[in-house]
């Protein structure tokens, strides 16, 4: 069982203020297209929307560098956008967010990544992709990595946000993580499929139920399903923390040498998960920066979770609220 009191919540809370925070990923804009549909098209038997609005939000790692900022911290994104007009949309939210926009590089071989939903009477039609999933080239590899470099003593922390986009390739992964670990800077990995075992000797390790089960081939069916998953982790990446999200069975949180430990969610009713693991991680990499132990880490970041799953479409966690509801809850 974890407890915090009022005094170490607020300490904590004190501690997550300007926090530099690099985010290395795949980068992405979620573009949204709202309307009705009040007649099907002449052309081919597909309903006509007619658009009201249109709006643009962060997506996959943008999303999670504007949770640091929604949490108090400074937050540094490094990847790549398109020279195209998502790119310069996607530039403008980071500018009137405040975001500081010098880690990220235009690629002009490859799109920005936009994800385009088409929504009518609250229905959601179509969702229209632009991306590519080749690895970036070396000399954008050599871009991002010197970025890092040139900064690595000003972080408190480092996230490796993957979606499989192509940014963080092998070679970017493996030296961002040497360097992390020369300069004794804290360094958190969210993972997808592939390379998911070439983030080794992380600071946290942080995969969900499905990336886990497809990479180790097996179903996560009870808890010593979850207990020998978590050793299989740990041993495997040599991390030095193992968070392992269950969705509506809450987390499990592995470290070496100690017993697990398991936290149910704290979501009280789920409207849409999207984004969930954006928090987490941001949440966890955060906390720690600020001098909370793991365990303190992932409660507050259960609870940040589970308070974005009970928001409809990818919202991010704002630090009052976490704080006030942790709080409360805990009187």
């Amino acid at each position: 069982m974890v407890t915090l009191t009022a005094k170490r919540l607020n300490t904590l809370k004190t501690r997550f203020q300007g926090l530099k925070i690099a985010v290395i990923g795949d980068m992405m804009l979620d573009c949204y297209y709202r309307g009705d549909v009040k007649r099907i098209s002449p052309e081919a038997p597909v309903p006509v929307v007619e658009v009201e609005n249109e709006f643009y939000r962060f997506g996959g790692a943008a999303n999670v560098i504007l949770n640091i900022s929604k949490l108090g911290g400074i937050p540094f994104p490094v990847g790549i956008i398109g020279r195209d007009i998502f790119g310069t949309i996607f530039t403008s939210l980071l500018d009137e967010a405040g975001i500081k926009t010098e880690g990220i590089s235009v690629d002009e071989s490859r799109p920005t990544t936009a994800k385009t939903r088409v929504i009518a009477d609250h229905q959601h039609l179509v969702r229209i992709d632009r991306e590519s999933k080749q690895y970036i080239s070396r000399e954008i590899q050599n871009k991002l990595y010197g970025y890092i470099e040139d900064n690595i003593k000003s972080f408190d922390g480092i996230i490796l946000q993957d979606y499989n986009k192509g940014v963080l390739t092998p070679s970017i992964i493996e030296k961002v993580i040497l360097l992390a670990n020369k300069y004794k800077v804290l360094i958190t990995a969210d993972p997808k499929f592939n390379n998911f075992f070439l983030y080794k000797n992380v600071d946290v390790f942080k995969p969900n139920r499905k990336e886990a089960e497809d990479i180790l081939g097996l179903k996560i069916k009870n808890d010593e399903d979850i207990s020998e998953v978590g050793k299989k982790l740990l041993e495997k990446l040599k991390a030095k923390n193992v968070l392992l999200t269950l969705g509506e069975g809450g987390m499990a949180v592995f470290k070496s040498g100690k017993k697990e430990k398991r936290m149910p969610t704290k979501a009280h009713k789920v409207a849409d998960v999207s984004g969930a693991g954006d928090t987490v991680i941001s949440t966890l990499t955060m906390a720690i920066a600020a001098g909370a132990n793991i365990y303190e880490a992932c409660y507050l970041a259960n609870y940040a979770g589970g308070l974005v799953c009970e928001e409809v479409g990818i919202v991010p966690i704002e630090i009052e609220k976490l704080f006030n509801t942790v709080l409360e809850e805990s009187k």
